[in-house]
């Protein structure tokens, strides 16, 4: 009997084992940093979208399923031909950079699986490029409203993504390109504004100047008239009479004749 037990543990021992090494791959699992899991029990309670698996050493059972997702910010470039208000077709290089949101990922593997990017993200962003592009003219999009452009984009994107758990980074629009025949018109249309918006700025310079001189004149003219005003003939001789004792007193040698000017003012003679 004893030697049957210890076959028996022996047997039983080396099932253990071969199970084990089997097995082994499916039940013991490490997940890196920069990742999160998810498990599915098939043959009980389904995916657990509640339970998020963190950085570690982690077992379970080797009839169920770990999902394992990259965390970190992802980056994802696009070409794509787009419409204009007025359907003129618009080249532009986009990159988005995004990562999902840790704590959903339960929710994000129920509803895309892990080739969400391709399923949700990309054809996300494509939709509100397309989407926002077409509110607007070439001209506007190309240049007059590019960052208006630019900030919708993003705001619609970040929208929808953050909706489906993706929380998005950025979104840069890297380039615009259109027709060279198309794009030569409009630059020569925003240089004839520019050259437009200055010279009305040089006319508006000119004009307050001129008026600046105008008022400029009018005061001169009505300091003038009040002065004229005010100078009566005594108030001529007073300093007349003022101008010839500030004179006088001065080192130069002169010959001061008094009563001999004009209406009695003195004369200076002599001066050296």
């Amino acid at each position: 009997m004893k030697f049957n037990f210890k076959t028996s543990y022996i047997v039983i021992a080396v099932v253990v084992l071969i199970v084990l090494l089997l097995f082994s791959g499916r039940m013991f699992l490490i997940i890196e940093a920069g990742e999160r899991g998810v498990v599915f029990r098939p043959y009980t309670t389904g995916l657990d979208k509640e339970h998020v698996y963190g950085e570690g050493f982690h077992i379970i059972a080797p009839w169920n399923d770990m999902y394992i997702y990259n965390v970190r910010e992802q980056q994802r470039e696009e070409t794509m031909d787009v419409l204009d208000k007025n359907g003129l077709s618009i080249n532009t290089d986009i990159t988005v950079r995004f990562n999902p949101i840790y704590d959903k990922i339960g929710y994000l593997h129920e509803q895309f699986g892990v080739n969400y990017i391709n399923v949700l993200v990309v054809p996300e962003v494509r939709s509100a490029v397309r989407q926002v592009a077409g509110r607007y003219t070439a001209e506007e999009i190309y240049s007059t409203k590019r960052a208006e452009v630019e900030q919708t984009i993003k705001d619609e994107t970040r929208k929808v993504l953050e909706e489906n758990h993706i929380n998005m980074r950025a979104l840069l629009i890297r380039s615009i390109n259109l027709p060279e025949q198309i794009k030569g018109a409009i630059e020569s249309k925003l240089k004839q504004e520019q050259e437009a918006l200055a010279y009305e700025f040089r006319l508006q310079r000119e004009e307050s100047e001129a008026e600046r001189r105008r008022i400029e004149a009018e005061g001169i003219a009505n300091y003038n008239r009040i002065i004229n005003a005010s100078l009566t003939d005594k108030i001529l001789q007073q300093r007349g009479i003022e101008a010839t004792i500030q004179l006088s007193e001065s080192p130069n040698s002169k010959v001061v004749v008094i009563g001999s000017g004009e209406d009695g003012l003195p004369l200076i003679l002599g001066n050296n």
